[in-house]
């Protein structure tokens, strides 16, 4: 247990650890995360690419720390929680818009449930 938690810490960029995370990972790749799971909603497409798109994203966001923030470039720990933070709210944002869409587009076949499903309208 010990030795996860440890790789987890070395995940986040060593010198400006939290601020870092905050600003690039949360905030700058996670609003374009998030910009990536609509788009590819909009057009209908299915979840796959998002997973794929978000991989290149993350890749971009280790280079920004790296680039800014002195962070290591290189490592699997810190590209996996970059990616799997990243994914979460991309597929969000994707599942959040095809609800959208469906019960917009269909509106005669289907209402929303919540906010991420839809029902058949009785």
């Amino acid at each position: 247990m010990e030795t996860v938690l440890t790789d987890i810490g070395y995940a986040l960029p060593p010198s400006n650890g939290v601020l870092a995370f905050v600003l690039l990972t949360l905030l700058v790749g996670g609003g374009a995360a998030w910009r990536t799971g609509q788009a590819v909603a909009q057009v209908w497409g299915a979840m796959w690419p998002v997973a794929a798109y978000t991989a290149l994203l993350a890749a971009a966001v280790r280079f920004l720390h790296y680039a800014l923030f002195g962070g290591t470039l290189l490592s699997l720990p810190s590209y996996l929680v970059d990616y799997s933070i990243l994914l979460v709210v991309a597929l969000i944002a994707h599942r959040m818009r095809r609800t959208r869409h469906m019960t917009e587009q269909y509106r005669w076949m289907f209402e929303r449930s919540g906010p991420f499903t839809w029902r058949d309208r009785t």
